[in-house]
């Protein structure tokens, strides 16, 4: 397999994109990026600071401006934010520039992961479960579009998920 391939993977948050995307990298023998970790790291605040001090839409700019800067690497694992495919301009962007994944998992499944989770802004509603459902029917159809490979992560477990996506990777060329 070329190592001047990206490999993106999208999804909905708690979709494994980080856990899975860094041991995929590791298995592969490449440089692994999370985009929400780049995104903090470069301004010195966590996510749900940047929510509550420039809104979604301030987050997502930045969003936008980091995925552009990660996915001009070559030969890298990204791990995007949930939200990252709601932007034509990221969904143009990541498909030029990569493989893309889609780790889906059913809504239950979703919760089930995140619902401890203090650092995931748009979950800090009234109705969390509510909101994990009404984000993946909005985002779906766009990871289902996006993709070149959709893999189950609500199946097995990590290892046989990353053999899984090794194998569809040789697979695709």
């Amino acid at each position: 397999m070329p190592q001047t391939k990206n490999i993106i993977l999208i999804g909905p948050m708690g979709s494994g994109k980080t856990t899975i995307g860094r041991q995929l990298a590791r298995q592969l023998n490449m440089a692994f990026f999370d985009s929400d970790h780049e995104i903090e790291a470069k301004t010195g605040a966590n996510i749900p600071l940047i929510f509550e001090l420039e809104g979604e839409k301030g987050f997502r700019k930045r969003e936008t401006a980091m995925l552009d800067e990660l996915s001009k690497k070559n030969g890298i694992v990204l791990a995007t934010g949930g939200g990252a495919v709601l932007a034509l301009e990221n969904r143009k962007m990541l498909r030029q520039r990569g493989i893309v994944i889609y780790l889906s998992a059913t809504t239950a499944q979703l919760w089930e992961r995140t619902r401890l989770d203090k650092n995931r802004p748009l979950l800090q509603t009234e109705n969390p479960q509510k909101k994990i459902e009404t984000l993946f029917n909005q985002r779906d159809p766009l990871y289902k579009e996006m993709a070149d490979i959709i893999i189950d992560t609500g199946t097995g477990n990590i290892k046989s998920t990353i053999k899984q996506i090794i194998t569809r990777l040789k697979s695709t060329g």
